[in-house]
């Protein structure tokens, strides 16, 4: 047995910990160049706070999810500013693109010198200036993640800057900036967070350490995203799926992930589909045909026994079995409703690009088994 686990120097965890944001601000830098989503007001408490401990503060809003100009403009500005800290506030957006600069403060040339599949993908050799992540959703896990994901437009793909570098020197996780999330974004990000659970679990990189913590995540969440959902005040369902989410960020940084993220990313780069919602579209259906690829082609391999403990997870029965998993995963969607990939935009025509681009996704690599185009296509096919 042999595995690496990487994680940020410091996570702190808790409702009311964004109150040691400005303390750990200071202690890093004088200058904080700020990250925000498309509301910077919610960011207000962080930010008065900052100038209360005599902090100097630039502000940047990222509207959707961070595109190349996004983060050439935002360096742009944390230089012009003199920024020497970075911190991102917000959902995994706000957070991609604040690391991302926090990279480029501390490198010479163009973002594109450094982005993979899009750019030359030079390895970043320096330290990045500080940087804060501060998640006000639970989903993407992007506090605890060593890379940051940016869409291309002129390309229409999503891609990765990449780098043990990118890991934020603080991950402060609190349960209470995501009291009161619209039902929508909290179906969304949690079935990120779900996925980002389940995928890792089965990789064919995953290690102890990671089980743990995907199993851990996986009972917390299930029922936890029912009940956020249904009431957005519910503080102890928010606090375990603050924790799941945290835990399913690890393990994809230390395991990786699998086919429906590997199918996910071509489909965001191309169609203005949230992440979360076209991982909850495609799920059960990986779960289906990883399963039955692997007792077709790979019987003695684990993949079975693995999905039966996830389907013991998630439903809290000790006699669920691993063809339990789908069902429960599709009618959780339902319930949540999130629709399916046609609402985006896609359609038949569009299948073989998509796969052709999923194949080649860096996350399909650690999925349990390679699957066939034929096999990308159905599940697409399906999920439409």
């Amino acid at each position: 047995m042999r595995f690496e686990f990487t994680t940020p120097p410091r996570i702190v965890f808790g409702a009311g910990s964004l109150r040691a944001a400005a303390p750990a601000a200071r202690a890093l830098g004088r200058h904080a160049f700020v990250v925000t989503g498309r509301d910077p007001t919610r960011a207000t408490p962080l930010l008065d706070a900052l100038r209360a401990d005599n902090l100097s503060v630039t502000t940047f809003a990222v509207p959707g999810e961070p595109t190349t100009d996004d983060i050439v403009a935002a360096t742009a500005a944390a230089r012009a500013a003199g920024c020497d800290l970075v911190i991102g506030f917000g959902g995994g957006s706000a957070l991609d693109a604040a690391k991302a600069v926090s990279a480029l403060l501390t490198h010479d040339g163009d973002l594109f010198d450094y982005l993979e599949v899009v750019g030359r993908g030079t390895a970043l050799t320096r330290p990045a200036a500080p940087c804060i992540a501060i998640p006000t959703t639970a989903g993407t896990g992007a506090e605890v993640t060593r890379n940051a994901v940016l869409s291309s437009p002129a390309h229409r793909v999503k891609v990765s800057l990449r780098s043990p570098h990118l890991l934020p020197r603080l991950a402060l996780v609190d349960p209470d900036l995501t009291l009161g999330l619209p039902p929508a974004l909290t179906a969304a990000s949690g079935l990120d967070a779900l996925t980002q659970l389940i995928e890792p679990y089965t990789s064919s990189r995953a290690n102890p350490y990671t089980d743990a913590l995907c199993l851990d995540g996986l009972r917390r969440a299930a029922p936890a995203l029912r009940r956020a959902y249904h009431d957005g005040r519910d503080a102890d369902a928010r606090a375990d799926l603050a924790l799941a989410a945290l835990s399913s960020g690890l393990a994809l940084a230390n395991a990786g992930l699998g086919a429906a993220h590997g199918l996910a990313g071509p489909i965001g780069g191309a169609f203005p589909a949230p992440h979360g919602a076209v991982c909850a579209a495609l799920l059960h259906l990986v779960i289906e045909l990883n399963l039955r690829a692997a007792r077709a082609r790979t019987p003695a391999a684990d993949t079975a026994h693995r999905y039966t403990e996830i389907a013991r997870a998630l439903t809290g029965r000790a006699d669920a079995t691993a063809d339990d998993a789908a069902p429960f995963t599709r009618d959780l969607v339902a319930e949540l409703n999130l629709p399916a990939l046609r609402s985006y935009g896609l359609t038949s025509s569009h299948l073989p690009a998509l796969v052709d681009q999923a194949a080649r996704a860096s996350s399909m690599k650690a999925n349990p088994l390679p699957l066939t185009p034929d096999e990308l296509t159905e599940i697409l096919a399906r999920a439409l």
